[in-house]
């Protein structure tokens, strides 16, 4: 077996320390005044002898393995995709490597997830939370490792958290679809009792009352995680089947119930903005092969995916600060909370 390059083999070969070659690997040969043709030196040997940096050696000496752990409902989704994608080019940025892992809407997962991570001593965690989760995050949060909350979150926490609107995001859609003339807009959600998806349909509801739009035992339909498939076939033949009073309009709560709404619309032969109109939160690439460009709620996931980056840096950069001071460790808990906006498309144009 080809032995492993060591750092002292590679300060050996380009004939320096081996100080002056840590300096360089680790990006800081600026503080260490090392010269440009010495740092092209190192950098071209290091390639050339295919040096590996020895990472558990790493860790063990500073206490850190430059990691950062993501969990999300479900990376398949776009929305946690688009996420994850800029979470792990900001992770990157600042030298860090990203693990991801998806709950699927289970507490179950996501705890294992939780304890595999901090198994793995990440340095920082970012959660979309799920269902009955509270108590895990209240135990991340007494270990300090550094954690933001995305997208979810719990109230009663004092954890750093990044969200967007969600009350004024669906009061938002309503009103656009009241401007162009729909009276009976129909929300489906998700049925479940964490507050982004209350707060969703909190918005609808009052955007219906302010609005005088007809509010009735139909005006938001839940569907379940577990049964999306089933239940929004239910949901939609019920509504769209009506001989009377069916609605002229949808806010899906989430892309995924609607291009599962969507299908049954097809499905029915109605024709969307004619018959229809649609908004949606997220963005969706099955959007983009609908006849008619969806109208939708842009979370802005790249704003979301930076800022909680962000937050996890500060975090870490005050933890080596008072280290470094000896000092007691006093966190500042953050809330950004992101206007949404309303990315106006063809699928709700002037309602009948």
């Amino acid at each position: 077996m080809k032995k492993k390059i060591s750092i002292k083999d590679l300060a050996k070969h380009v004939g320096v320390s081996t100080a002056l070659v840590s300096y360089v690997l680790n990006n800081k040969e600026k503080e260490a005044r090392v010269g440009k043709e010495t740092v092209v030196k190192i950098r071209e040997a290091a390639k050339e002898l295919n040096y590996q940096p020895n990472l558990i050696a790493r860790s063990l000496k500073s206490g850190k393995t430059r990691t950062i752990g993501l969990i999300v409902a479900d990376i398949s989704n776009t929305f946690f995709s688009n996420i994850a994608r800029i979470i792990e080019d900001e992770a990157s940025l600042n030298n860090y490597t990203l693990i991801i892992g998806s709950s699927d809407e289970s507490a179950e997962k996501s705890q294992t997830l939780i304890n595999t991570f901090l198994k793995r001593q990440i340095d920082g965690l970012i959660i979309a939370p799920t269902v009955n989760t509270e108590s895990q995050i209240k135990a991340v949060k007494k270990t300090g490792v550094p954690l933001v909350l995305i997208d979810r979150y719990y109230p009663d926490l004092d954890v750093n958290t990044v969200r967007i609107n969600n009350f004024e995001a669906s009061y938002k859609a309503v009103e656009h679809l009241a401007g162009k003339g729909f009276k009976r807009v129909s929300m489906i959600a998700y049925k479940t009792p964490l507050p982004h998806m209350m707060e969703r349909k909190a918005g609808f509801l009052e955007a219906l009352k302010d609005l005088k739009i007809h509010s009735g035992e139909d005006s938001i339909m839940e569907s379940s995680y577990e049964n999306i498939e089933r239940d929004i076939e239910q949901i939609m033949g019920r509504l769209l089947d009506k001989k009377e009073g069916r609605p002229d309009s949808f806010l899906f709560a989430t892309n995924s119930l609607a291009v599962l709404g969507l299908k049954e619309i097809v499905k029915r032969k109605l024709i969307v903005p004619d018959d229809l109109g649609v908004v949606a939160f997220d963005e969706s690439e099955a959007f983009d092969f609908f006849y008619s460009p969806i109208t939708y709620i842009d979370q802005t996931t790249s704003r979301i995916a930076k800022e909680a980056v962000k937050l996890i840096m500060k975090q870490l950069s005050s933890i080596e600060k008072e280290e470094k001071d000896e000092k007691e460790r006093t966190d500042i808990v953050s809330h950004i909370i992101i206007d949404p906006k309303l990315v106006v498309r063809e699928s709700c144009r002037e309602g009948k």
